[in-house]
């Protein structure tokens, strides 16, 4: 195996979604069929991918973690993520109706899709439904709070971030709203791709040490949940996704007022039925 063109494109696809608040790359994960996929290749940086580093067995490593599969997805995520940053901020800018349209109705139809997999519904996966709805909704409803640059909270922010992003209907990207350092992240993101900024490096490299602290600790959470309650984890995902389109309903106007020298961010939401 090789680069594989299609899991480049999905990757691809998280990476745009994971630079939009409201939208999740690991709804992008799920609904393509590479979520399982993903989770087991991260789990797979354990104590044993280690001690075959540390005797310089590669390609057992390379085998280890299915390293085409991640090389592929991770190629496309930052094409992803840079695509994103500079076109897709640009689009919701000029045109969020129907960029927030094409979302919802993406993730709309996925979990209707992802939904009749589920042949024998019972009290237990409604509830699980109904708790993955309600988290869903409850963090999307959160009002933002106010940010901080010290590099704990951006430690803390990128392992909450990364959380969220594995999750289905969970954003990343809008749990740095919700913790008010979108608009020091992003910004330090296209400083570095723009002019390299030392301070912006800096920045982003603890952000980058909190996402790998969260990303090894909650995939294996996830897949212990997968190992053991499956259909019930994967009900929930389900419900998250349902959850997620509150958040990007396209008609559902949000004003962003940001005060970039405190760093703050507060929406004022107002919901529309019609266009």
């Amino acid at each position: 195996m090789r680069i594989n063109l299609s899991t480049v494109l999905k990757g691809a696809a998280m990476g745009i979604a994971e630079v939009i608040p409201g939208v999740s790359g690991g709804t992008i994960a799920f609904i393509s069929g590479i979520y399982e996929d993903l989770l087991l290749s991260i789990r797979s940086f354990d104590l044993e991918f280690f001690r075959l580093l540390f005797k310089g067995k590669f390609s057992e490593i390379w085998k280890k973690i299915n390293g085409w599969f991640l090389l592929s997805l991770c190629t496309g995520m930052a094409f992803g993520v840079v695509f994103g940053i500079f076109v897709i901020t640009w689009l919701m800018q000029n045109y969020p109706e129907p960029l927030w349209g094409f979302f919802f109705g993406l993730v709309m139809a996925s979990a209707i899709v992802i939904g009749k997999h589920i042949h024998k519904w019972n009290i237990s996966l409604v509830m699980s439904l109904v708790a993955g709805v309600s988290i869903a909704l409850f963090v999307s409803m959160v009002t933002p709070a106010e940010g901080s640059s010290h590099p704990f909270y951006i430690f803390i922010a990128g392992m909450l971030a990364i959380s969220a992003f594995i999750l289905p209907g969970v954003s990343g990207s809008f749990v740095l709203l919700l913790m008010g350092i979108y608009t020091l992240i992003i910004p330090s993101l296209k400083n570095i791709i723009t002019s390299f900024d030392p301070g912006s490096l800096y920045i982003i490299i603890i952000f980058a040490a909190g996402c790998v602290i969260g990303i090894t600790w909650f995939t294996r959470v996830l897949s212990w949940l997968f190992g053991h309650y499956r259909e019930n984890t994967f009900v929930l995902l389900i419900g998250f996704l349902v959850g997620s389109l509150y958040k990007i309903w396209p008609w559902r106007n949000v004003s962003m007022v940001v005060d970039k020298n405190e760093g703050k961010i507060s929406e004022i939401i107002s919901l529309e039925m019609f266009a």
